[in-house]
């Protein structure tokens, strides 16, 4: 019974009307860490292990168990803000070749040509529609931690 239920909340989400997606994409949350953690499984399971160490030492060692975990959160930024840098990179390169669009309600430009997006449903605009879902996929991971 709760599975019709669900459809229905789900097709009047406003997310949904502002940005068109596939099915797939909203089952991202429930999809396993991996896909929804932004970072590597590898690269978290070391932080995570010397984090433990960390706490582990405090009591033989409590100020070299705080500075290792400074140590560890430091790196963890670090990896962050680089993996972040490097996704958005990866996104802009995405849609940024693309044809720029007209303004609406400006008079077109000289020649009367419009641009390719701005003619229709093209590939540009389903290139720029992908862009768009994965930059919210990555905001809402990020806005998640």
């Amino acid at each position: 019974m709760a599975e019709p239920s669900a459809p229905a909340a789900h097709s009047s989400s406003p997310a949904e009307h502002s940005v068109p997606s596939s099915p797939a994409a909203h089952s991202a949350p429930s999809a396993p860490s991996a896909v929804s953690s932004l970072y590597p499984p590898d690269a978290r399971d070391k932080l995570t292990l010397r984090l433990q160490n960390a706490v582990n030492g405090f009591v033989d060692s409590p100020r070299a168990a705080v500075e290792s975990a400074d140590g560890v959160l430091e790196e963890a930024i670090a990896d962050l803000t680089h993996m972040l840098t490097e996704r958005r990179r990866t996104l802009r390169t995405s849609w940024e070749a693309l044809p720029a669009e007209g303004v609406p309600g400006e008079p077109p430009p000289p020649g009367g040509a419009r641009t390719t997006a701005e003619a229709g449903p093209t590939g540009d605009t389903e290139q720029l529609r992908l862009a768009l879902r994965d930059y919210r996929e990555t905001a809402e991971r990020l806005l998640r931690l």
